[in-house]
């Protein structure tokens, strides 16, 4: 069973279809610490994509018009998702400011863990000292 993620914001987005016309399509979007959830039809009963932050490379290409906010997701594998907003409610700046969080505890917990590593192949390390015909002698 899956624990449910603080929202951080939830509201609507559209993002540009995958398909020959490349239509707008409004999704009701959930942003936690971890990831992104898009839900069609403005519905979470049905079943949305989530985008985990682990699999998201940046935000790109933010474009303001008179009307809208035109934002990118580029994930990891190089996929470009194309979203846009209302002007005033910057979406682009929530989600980037959650991946960049996001990004920076990953950063801080690989760092710790290389550390903790690190000291156990030093304490694992067998302490030996040179034999006698290797030791340098000082005079």
């Amino acid at each position: 069973m899956k624990m449910q993620a603080e929202v951080i914001r939830e509201g609507e987005l559209e993002k540009r279809s995958d398909s020959l016309f490349q239509l707008w399509k409004k999704k009701l979007v959930v942003l936690t610490k971890d990831s992104l959830s898009l839900f069609p039809d403005g519905h979470k009963r049905a079943k949305g994509k989530e985008l985990g932050f682990g699999s998201i490379l940046k935000v790109d290409c933010v474009e303001r018009t008179g009307k809208y906010i035109y934002f990118t997701i580029v994930t990891k594998d190089r996929k470009e998702i194309d979203f846009r907003c209302p002007d005033q409610s910057c979406w682009n700046a929530s989600i980037t400011m959650a991946l960049i969080d996001f990004q920076n505890k990953r950063a801080i917990q690989d760092f710790k863990s290389r550390q903790e590593m690190d000291k156990m192949l030093l304490f694992a390390m067998p302490q030996r000292s040179l034999p006698s015909p290797w030791r340098l002698v000082l005079c």
